[in-house]
């Protein structure tokens, strides 16, 4: 029985079809016959609507993701995400079935659905700002942009002004719905009525106890006086003030009688200093120790190889001098003539190099413009061939479609003939169970025929067992050591004969030891007569080597010119440094300005003056005789001039000249 169906439910029933459907899990094909399956209670055109409106929706699912996503993003905020498909079959409509079902029953769709979404939906969709830019573009991406402008953004366009209109009337509709609804009445608060208490006497303040004051201490007399410890730091101050003074007037007074020799005296010392004769130092003499290093074999080997090599180079020269040499220019000139040409090759080779990179250069730039013109071509024959694709999916379509009418008016003649169908069935299991049934009962018989044979065979197997277990058995065995094993072997043989070979093996073993023993002494014996043979060898050439170089040294000291002796780097040093603190102390004085007073100098301190520096210079000349000669060491030399320094009051003077 065929039932009228409102537009509110059409658009229910197709939105609850496309929440149902899975790419993934189903096909279209299947997907459009079950929903034409369902769909039978319907009139032909209901029926044609919502199967071209799933189909669609289907279809076209990425170009409508692209609005709704962004209807969801800036105006949809707060709409639910379960009403995404009915949004995507308004779109669908709006699109590409707004030619063919008229704007009048696109109206009755929209007024049959929510007023405020719909509202909402389609003043977002048909905004001429959104469709012009951000639209067209996106569609573009998908399909090919003279089809998306011609095809789908101008007809919007063009239903804009009136799909404007209803977009007014469903604004309207919701400004009128909002002003009729009641308003409710509020409830108005109401004070009580409360007795007013009457007013009562308020009793006079008692006046407050007036506050007794502390009685106040009297000044110290201490505030008035200054504090000892400032008269103390002042008395130390004082204190310490005069006891620089004096220390610095002491010190003024009772300077170093060093520095204050008169100059006619200072003349005396220095003439009396040149006087005596100088001392001079003089080296010790020691032996040199020339003992003899004990080499090893390693030592001795390799230094015999190297006076052999040296020997073999020498007599190699020699021998070569007496065959004479030959003249290399001409080998220098050919090869001077050889490195000029390879130069010359090498930069012809440079320039043709050069010259080939700039003609794959040339050639690659050609072959980039031919390949630009090859493209072209392809994609002109590309946009026939997809013009051509389009117009047979086109026809193909129109045949699915009439091919799917024929299927379902088969489907429904199919119905009629079910109960024929299901008896037939209900028969033919019948006759699988009975076979069933005869076949298991067979199996059955024969797996228990097969078990009773495996038991009997089993039982027969125990039986033969148990007899052979109860035969007596031989344990003990009676062994000849001069007999073989008599397992067919070739080199069988008897205990004895093994015993009697190993005892042939172990003798032949010793024989052999002893004979390794003798070789390894003859060897060792060689090898120190080779040792002492290299020995003998180098003692020659090093005396050779040592007359050698003597009779070089000899040359070169009658050679050697007589040279000047140098002045040593030490003393210059030391006068140097002598002359840098001389600078500092004049400095200092300068600074400080004080000058040195002048002091008497008796005749009796000059004598003594004269007498420490004589026994000083006699001190230095004794430790070095010492030293020299070997009849004390350094220590035993200081401790003793320490004593004699202490018994004339001398500051000692250690000698720290190098021996050489």
């Amino acid at each position: 029985m065929v039932k009228m169906v409102s537009h509110r439910e059409l658009i229910a029933l197709i939105v609850q079809q496309l929440n149902k459907f899975n790419p993934e899990n189903q096909s279209l094909e299947d997907f459009l016959n079950e929903t034409a399956m369902m769909l039978q209670t319907l009139n032909v055109t209901e029926e044609k609507f919502v199967l071209d409106t799933l189909a669609g929706c289907t279809e076209y699912k990425s170009m409508l993701d692209v609005v709704v996503n962004a209807f969801y993003v800036q105006d949809g905020r707060y709409c639910p995400i379960s009403e995404r498909n009915l949004y995507m079959v308004i779109c669908y409509l709006a699109t590409f079935q707004l030619e063919e079902i008229g704007l009048q029953h696109f109206s009755r769709i929209v007024k049959s659905l929510d007023t405020a979404k719909m509202q909402q939906f389609l003043r977002f969709f048909f905004n001429d700002l959104y469709l012009n830019t951000w639209i067209k573009d996106e569609w573009s991406h998908i399909y090919d942009s003279v089809y998306v402008k011609e095809n789908l953004i101008d007809p919007l366009l063009r239903w804009q002004p009136k799909v404007q209109q209803l977009i007014e009337k469903l604004t309207d509709k919701l400004s009128n719905r909002s002003s009729t609804v009641k308003t409710s009445r509020v409830t108005q608060p109401k004070e009580f009525n409360l007795t007013v208490p009457k007013p009562r006497a308020i009793p006079p303040p008692s006046p407050a106890p007036l506050p007794v004051l502390p009685k106040r201490q009297p000044v110290p007399p201490s505030i008035y006086k200054p504090p000892k410890e400032r008269k103390q730091l002042e008395e130390i101050k004082t204190k310490n003030i005069q006891k620089a003074k004096d220390l610095l007037l002491e010190a003024n007074t009772n300077q170093f009688r060093c520095a204050t020799i008169k100059p006619e005296k200072r003349e005396n010392i220095h003439d009396s200093m040149e006087s005596k004769p100088v001392f001079k130092a003089q080296k010790i003499q020691s032996k040199i120790d020339n003992i003899p290093i004990k080499l090893n074999t390693a030592a001795i080997l390799r230094e015999g190889a190297l006076y052999q090599r040296k020997l073999e180079e020498e007599l190699k020269r020699v021998e070569n001098l007496q065959q004479g040499a030959g003249d290399s220019s001409e080998f220098l000139e050919w090869q001077k003539q050889m490195r000029g040409k390879d130069v010359e090759d090498q930069l012809a080779e440079i320039e043709c190099r050069r010259l080939q990179g700039k003609l794959s250069y040339e050639e690659a730039v050609l072959a980039h413009q031919n390949v630009i013109q090859e493209n072209k071509k392809k994609a002109d024959l590309l946009r026939e061939e997809k013009a051509e694709l389009m117009h047979l999916y086109a026809e193909k379509r129109l045949q699915e479609q009439k091919e799917m009418k024929e299927l379902v008016e088969q489907v429904m003649e199919g119905h009629k003939n079910v109960k024929q169908v299901k008896e037939k069935i209900q028969e033919y299991k019948q006759q699988i169970v009975q076979q069933v049934c005869e076949e298991t009962g067979e199996l059955l018989r024969q797996a228990l025929e097969e078990q009773e044979e495996k038991n009997r065979k089993r039982y027969e197997l125990i039986q033969q067992i148990r007899a052979i277990e109860s035969t007596p058995s031989i344990r003990h065995k009676f062994v000849d050591l001069t007999e073989t094993g008599g397992h067919g072997l070739f080199g069988e043989m008897s205990v004895v004969e093994l015993r009697e070979r190993l005892a042939l093996l172990k003798e032949a073993q010793k024989a052999a030891e002893e004979e390794k023993r003798d070789q390894i002494i003859h060897e060792k014996q060689a090898k120190e007569q080779l040792i002492l043979d290299k020995l003998d060898q180098i003692s020659q050439f090093r005396a050779e080597l040592g007359r050698a170089a003597a009779f070089k040294q000899e040359e070169k000291k009658k050679s050697q010119p007589v040279e000047r002796p140098m002045k040593d780097e030490r003393i210059l040093n030391l006068q140097k440094k002598i002359v840098e603190r001389t600078m500092e102390r004049k400095k200092q004085e300068g600074l400080l300005k004080i000058s040195p007073q002048k002091t008497r100098i008796v005749s009796s301190k000059d004598s003594f003056q004269r007498n420490h520096w004589k026994e000083l210079e006699e001190s230095r000349e004794r430790q070095f005789r010492m030293l020299q000669h070997g009849f004390m060491d350094r220590e035993a030399v200081q401790k003793r001039e320490l004593i004699a320094a202490a018994r004339t009051g001398a500051k000692s003077c250690i000698l720290r000249s190098d021996l050489k």
